[in-house]
């Protein structure tokens, strides 16, 4: 099998930016906190590995999106603006990203001249169609329900006792 080549200079369309990624982990971070619980940005920013100056622009887009809500002030912080279940992973990269797409004659309908007749385009749709679903099936719900797993899963507990196994 081929190794892929990749170029650094066209824009990857399956890549999510790190702008994406990192609003991403803000919302998860939200999500796995009791409803209406408020947080500075600054222990996002340690808790999620943000820079501080992009986690100062993720947060002023997410709100500005009314993902979530800011309060200034010493008792101040940001909080969702909505429930995690109503806020999918879809929503998200399309805010950051624009529409999301992978090919180029999905947007630029009647530009083609293979439009037509092009036996791929309809396949780039339906492959477009499916990932658009699935990511909009994806909520940060299901997300901090599964982080809570993963770290739960991770987390050594004094309970759970070792068996020793000998080859005796």
């Amino acid at each position: 099998m081929l190794t892929p080549r990749v170029n650094v200079q066209t824009k990857n369309m399956f890549r999510v930016n790190r702008q994406t990624d990192y609003a991403v982990r803000v919302i998860l971070s939200l999500a796995k906190r009791p409803a209406g619980a408020r947080i500075s940005t600054a222990e996002i920013g340690r808790e999620m590995l943000i820079p501080p100056a992009l986690l100062q622009r993720i947060v002023a887009e997410l709100a500005g999106g009314g993902f979530i809500k800011t309060q200034p002030g010493r008792d101040g912080g940001i909080s969702l603006a909505r429930q995690p279940g109503e806020i999918n992973l879809l929503e998200i990269a399309e805010w950051f990203e624009g529409e999301l797409v992978i090919s180029d004659c999905i947007l630029k309908q009647g530009d083609c001249p293979f439009e037509q007749k092009c036996p791929v385009s309809c396949q780039w749709k339906r492959i477009n169609d499916l990932i658009r679903d699935e990511m909009s099936r994806i909520d940060f719900q299901q997300l901090a329900g599964d982080a809570k797993r993963i770290e739960a899963a991770l987390t050594p507990s004094a309970s759970i006792p070792l068996e020793v196994v000998s080859n005796a």
